[in-house]
């Protein structure tokens, strides 16, 4: 077994990226604090082709240092908007049709393993605050909520590691579709 050189991975350009297919997926940040989070979900964004990201409320944008130490540069690949209040950004997804998702705990919600994305639909997935989570009155404007099933003694899992999951997730499921 060996190593792969970043040159042997095959990976796409920043212009290959700007015009391949994307995923019909955008995620929102709601209210999230911290840069290095938001880096690592424009990264994740990056590594599963998700269209866009949608900056809301206290959520920092690029460019920034911190934001960059974790995004390692997909801040310029990932298509992004800033939204002054998450209703905004939400309003906006569901006049494109968007499914909203909330990833949260609620008494309504599936286990992701549970959730079977369709073709022909476009989703937004909401993330919250890291200690808040998701606003209830964005909970409210959604048409679902998944989360992710766990067992220890914690409440949450870290945003940049659930939009990792939940992404990676959707991006094998939606693959199957088209």
């Amino acid at each position: 077994m060996r190593k792969l050189q970043n040159s042997e991975l095959n990976r796409l350009n920043i212009i290959e990226f700007k015009i391949a297919h994307k995923l019909p997926v955008t995620v929102v940040l709601d209210n999230i604090r911290s840069l290095y989070n938001i880096g690592s979900v424009f990264r994740t964004a990056d590594a599963f082709l998700i269209e866009k990201i949608c900056l809301c409320g206290i959520t920092a944008q690029p460019p920034h240092r911190d934001i960059h130490k974790s995004a390692l540069g997909a801040t310029e690949t990932v298509s992004w908007k800033y939204f002054p209040h998450t209703l905004q950004a939400v309003e906006e997804l569901r006049s494109g049709n968007y499914m909203l998702i909330a990833v949260e705990q609620t008494d309504k919600s599936i286990p992701i393993t549970a959730f079977r994305p369709q073709v022909n639909h476009k989703y937004a997935l909401i993330f919250g605050h890291e200690i808040r989570g998701v606003d209830q009155d964005i909970i409210d404007r959604c048409d679902m909520s998944i989360d992710i099933p766990q067992f220890g003694t914690k409440h949450s899992l870290n945003i940049s590691v659930i939009a990792g999951i939940v992404l990676w997730y959707l991006h094998i499921e939606l693959s199957k579709l088209l």
